[in-house]
């Protein structure tokens, strides 16, 4: 069901009890990434709020390079007899991928993380001529 928004923020989050992502209303606040180029290559800024470092992973795979952060948080409250009267679990994740070559490697890539912004910076590769490589089927007779 569709609730009413004003400026982003939905009206009934709090009525409700809605957990808010690491004090952001929606999860589109995540993975804000822009992307800059220079002449040796590029410089990779994702906004990963509410994340630690040990929480985001990169990966490089036939020449994409994934960025994935997961999160899990709990919000437990007990009340003096440490019976709970609320009890909320949040687990979220999510992931960006950029298609960087096939010439390019993991040690070439430098990454950084700090106070919830990724950089990373990716050297440019030249890439390799295909070479065709012509096989002709002898024919006999």
């Amino acid at each position: 069901m569709l609730m009413p928004a004003l400026f982003g923020e939905n009206l009934l989050d709090d009525f409700f009890g809605v957990p808010s992502f690491s004090g952001f209303s929606t999860i589109q606040n995540v993975m804000h990434t822009d992307v800059k180029e220079d002449d040796n290559g590029y410089e990779i800024t994702m906004n990963l709020p509410g994340f630690k470092k040990e929480d985001v992973k990169g990966e490089l795979k036939d020449g994409y390079l994934t960025v994935s952060a997961t999160t899990n948080s709990s919000n437990d409250r007990k009340d003096s007899d440490g019976r709970y009267i609320r009890r909320e679990r949040y687990t979220g994740s999510c992931s960006r991928s950029f298609y960087v070559g096939d010439e390019v490697t993991q040690e070439d890539i430098k990454a950084k993380f700090d106070n919830g912004v990724l950089t990373l910076y990716v050297p440019k590769k030249e890439q390799k001529p295909m070479v065709e490589n012509k096989r002709y089927i002898a024919i006999e007779g």
